[in-house]
Order: structure tokens, then sequence, then C-alpha cells
């Protein structure tokens, strides 16, 4: 059953992260962050690898784009969303690079119009606003158009993941018990993609 995104969950999600950021409200931020780490690890650990490979702003970046999200996708369910597997998302990365694959010329295009009409689709609300946010970034200098470029992508692919996921084309783990192999070890690094240790990040007590 297809699920989308409506207009209202989209712009109430946007209001809730303006709110804790202009609060600069911590505590919450990090519950956030906490809950995210327990539910999506996966997820996390595809945004931040963005981080290795184009280092710690464009990381972070990706990381905002994709708890974006997510918050808008879990804010419209009434239960709690699929988790995201790895190999959701490799099939996601597929579906997506296939879909721009079709649009002529996408490289050559601003950041935040590099979108397939055949995913904008699923997610109408969803996309047109990740748009919005991209061009408006990055007419402020919020980010780099260098930046804006390599996160849309990566971005693109969580919103098939869960749009796949909750309409059940490519089903995910139904939360529950969170596996044993999810969490890292005290010393190993955190999977948020922080570059601290687990201890001292989502895993400190």
């Amino acid at each position: 059953m297809s699920h989308i995104v409506s207009s209202e969950d989209v712009e109430k999600t946007i209001a809730a992260f303006t709110r804790l950021d202009q609060r600069g409200d911590k505590r919450a931020m990090n519950k956030l962050a906490q809950r995210l780490q327990k539910e999506q690890p996966f997820l996390l650990q595809h945004a931040a690898s963005v981080r290795t490979d184009h280092g710690d702003t464009v990381g972070e970046a990706a990381v905002f784009y994709a708890t974006l999200v997510w918050a808008m996708f879990d804010r419209g369910l009434a239960g709690t969303l699929p988790r995201i597997t790895v190999q959701n998302l490799a099939d996601a990365e597929k579906v997506v690079t296939d879909a721009l694959a079709t649009v002529p010329g996408v490289a050559e295009r601003a950041p935040h119009e590099r979108i397939a009409p055949s995913l904008a689709e699923l997610q109408p609300n969803l996309y047109a606003k990740l748009a919005e946010l991209l061009a408006e970034d990055v007419k402020e200098a919020a980010m780099t158009l260098e930046t804006a470029s390599t996160i849309i992508k990566p971005t693109e692919v969580v919103i098939e993941a869960f749009d796949a996921a909750v309409a059940g084309r490519r089903v995910g783990e139904q939360q529950g018990t969170i596996v044993a192999a999810d969490k890292p070890g005290r010393n190993e690094p955190c999977t948020c993609g922080s570059g601290k240790k687990y201890k001292k990040c989502h895993g400190a007590e």
C-alpha cells in the first residue's frame, strides 16, 4: 500500500526542525539522533558514507537531509517505519540511477533539478520540498553548489528506499527488537558518522 507524504506533513516537519535549530535545543536534537540511530542505523551509515568520500561538511549535509526525509515519512504513519536495510538502499540506488539515466542532460542541470519525473510522481510533495530546500540553501550560500550536487542523489536513494519499504515493493525490517549486530562495540566508531567512538557518542550513558 503506497503512502504519499502529504504537503502538511512536509511543512510540519520543516517547521519542527527549524524550531529545534533556532532554539539550539541540543537535548532534543540528541534525543532525535538517538532514536534515529536505534531505528535506522543503516540509513545513517548510508548518509554518513558521503563523509568518507567528500569530507565532514558534505557528510553532515547528507546526514541532515536523510534525517529530514526519515522524519517526513515517520510523521504521517500511524506505526513505526520499517527499518531500511543495506539491501533496501542498494536496490534503491539502482532504481534512482536507472531513472536518472532517462533524463536528458541531467548532469548539466542545477542540483535541485536532477530529479527523474518517474521518481517525483511517487512522492510529489517530498520531492518538491527537496528541490526548494536545495535551491534555497545554494542561493543563500548555506551550501555550496558542489555539496548540493553531491548529496542530491543519496537523498533521492533514501526517499526511494522508504517509499518502496512503506509501499511493500521492497520491504525493510519490521521494527521490534534491535539486532545486536546493528550496535557497534563501545570502542568502535559510532555509526552516525561523527568519527567519535560509540561510547563517546550515541552509546554514552
